[in-house]
């Protein structure tokens, strides 16, 4: 084994420079109860993004350092230096998730039971050619999985499992997800017609809701059609959905989802009240597709909430033994519920390439990307 791996790392400079490399780090030894992973696979995941590149500006982006220790800068924008204080001229590590083959491993049992075993882990900076975690955090991987396929078994499967529980534990019986034709969206379809839960899709363009049509989804709407409020109206008085979670953030969508929720609770309404309905409405935002503000029209009464949602606040509140439940279901439906698709493989060195860089970033349906550390 080396003693030395590749690691890509993110680090912002006080005068506003974004740059990107790779750094050679001594290969981790693993303590009592650790496991040495070698990394075959790492999703490129929206959360990702914001650490990777942040509010740097993309069309600035440049190539520097050579072919065997690629590297690229760019710019950001005075005004968002502030909000980085606190990463200013370090160097940070990368990827939330992956998966890859336990190389070495601690004196413990349980680490020892875990050598030679493909695991993967939620680990915070997987795009390493090498990584140590606690035996216990590690989540086997069936013995016909490869690497690539439980590389997003954290985030995403996690985070669509993690709707459902909150809609559940908020005392609601239906939901709306934004950005549904996702990897995340897909998961959730599936999730909720196992589970018989009613769920409202909201995507943006007409090919997007034929492909959750055709995964069985039945209430699909297109924020690009001229009739969408009517169409969100009509799903959400049917479904009875008081919940909402938004991939999108910015822009007006929250807030049409939250009249569209008025008007479906307004349509069984037996008296008039000025102020609105009493159901209450609440829509949670976990994404950033849309960087811009969050619009409001408060035209959707008082009882109502407008919120964050992330996945790691979310698995400290169920606790230890519910997150053990829910990981293992995703070891259980690796292949079906929770498979995950790529546009493509790339090694760590690619990920530094400004054109695929500008393809990756895109968080486009259909274009998610691999980064597989092993690659050469």
């Amino acid at each position: 084994m080396a003693d030395m791996g590749l690691q890509l790392r993110s680090q912002v400079s006080g005068d506003g420079e974004l740059e990107l490399s790779l750094a050679e780090v001594p290969v981790p030894q693993p303590g009592p109860d650790e496991v040495l992973i070698r990394v075959e696979a790492a999703p490129i995941n929206p959360s990702d993004l914001g650490l990777l590149f942040g509010p740097a500006d993309l069309s600035t982006l440049r190539a520097t350092g050579d072919a065997e220790r690629p590297a690229v800068t760019a710019k950001v924008p005075e005004r968002f230096l502030k909000m980085l204080t606190a990463r200013i001229d370090q160097s940070l590590p990368t990827g939330n998730e992956g998966a890859g083959t336990v190389v070495a491993a601690g004196a413990s049992p349980e680490a020892q039971a875990l050598n030679g075993k493909r695991v993967a882990v939620l680990g915070r900076a997987m795009y390493a050619q090498y990584f140590v975690a606690k035996a216990r955090e590690c989540l086997i991987l069936p013995d016909d999985a490869t690497a690539a396929e439980g590389a997003s078994c954290f985030v995403n499967p996690l985070t669509a499992l993690g709707m459902v529980e909150t809609m559940r534990m908020e005392g609601h019986k239906a939901l709306v997800h934004t950005a549904a034709a996702s990897n995340l969206g897909q998961m959730l379809n599936k999730i909720c017609q196992a589970d018989g839960v009613a769920l409202v899709n909201i995507v943006r363009r007409a090919e997007q809701a034929e492909l959750l049509r055709g995964l069985g989804a039945r209430y699909v709407c297109d924020s690009s059609s001229p009739a969408f409020m009517e169409e969100l109206t009509d799903a959400l008085a049917e479904t009875g959905a008081t919940i909402a979670f938004d991939a999108t953030g910015g822009g007006r969508l929250a807030s049409q989802i939250l009249t569209a929720m008025e008007a479906a609770a307004n349509r069984t309404a037996t008296e008039y009240s000025r102020y609105g309905s009493t159901t209450y409405k609440q829509v949670y935002i976990y994404g950033g597709l849309d960087t811009g503000p969050t619009e409001l029209t408060r035209n959707f009464g008082f009882a109502w909430g407008l919120g964050g949602w992330l996945l790691t606040p979310f698995l400290q509140k169920v606790g230890p033994q519910r997150f053990q439940e829910l990981r293992e279901r995703v070891a259980r439906e690796l292949k079906t519920t929770f498979a995950s698709h790529y546009a493509a493989e790339i090694s760590l060195r690619e990920a530094l390439q400004p054109d695929v860089i500008q393809a990756y970033v895109k968080k486009a349906t259909g274009a998610k990307y691999l980064i597989n550390p092993a690659k050469a």
